[in-house]
């Protein structure tokens, strides 16, 4: 038989985890402008590597870093995952889309959806697909 823990406890303990949690080194993105970056991990460290500059928006550095990735593939490489940096903002090009966030373990949000034959496109700029009709 378990006894039931006060909340006093179950909130002591959630401090405690946020605190640590908070002791942890964060990942800062480089702030530079127009600078697109790939991110990439060696020996437990983080490394950002320069993929281009004169970049002018977020957008422009994920298609840099996509055709960077489609390269690498073409290479015989096997990254089919790249996480990258711009202004401050991390990207993370993953198969169904380019997320952005802040933060490099924070929320990440939509940039660019992959259409069915992998094109990237701006949210809202493909139409709705057309309801599937009902089977009689």
């Amino acid at each position: 038989m378990t006894r039931p823990r006060p909340p006093a406890l179950l909130a002591a303990v959630t401090v405690l985890a946020l605190a640590l949690s908070a002791c942890e080194k964060q990942i800062e993105a480089p702030s530079n402008r127009g600078v697109c970056w790939q991110l990439v991990e060696r020996n437990g460290k983080i490394v950002f590597n320069k993929v281009s500059q004169n970049e002018p928006r977020i957008e422009s550095c994920a298609a840099s870093l996509e055709a960077m990735r489609l390269r690498f593939l073409s290479l015989g490489g096997n990254a089919e995952e790249i996480d990258g940096a711009y202004q401050g903002n991390f990207l993370f090009l993953r198969r169904e889309a380019i997320f952005m966030s802040q933060s490099f373990k924070g929320a990440r949000y939509p940039l660019l959806l992959r259409t069915e034959d992998g094109d990237l496109v701006k949210l809202g700029a493909m139409p709705p697909a057309p309801p599937a009709a009902a089977s009689p």
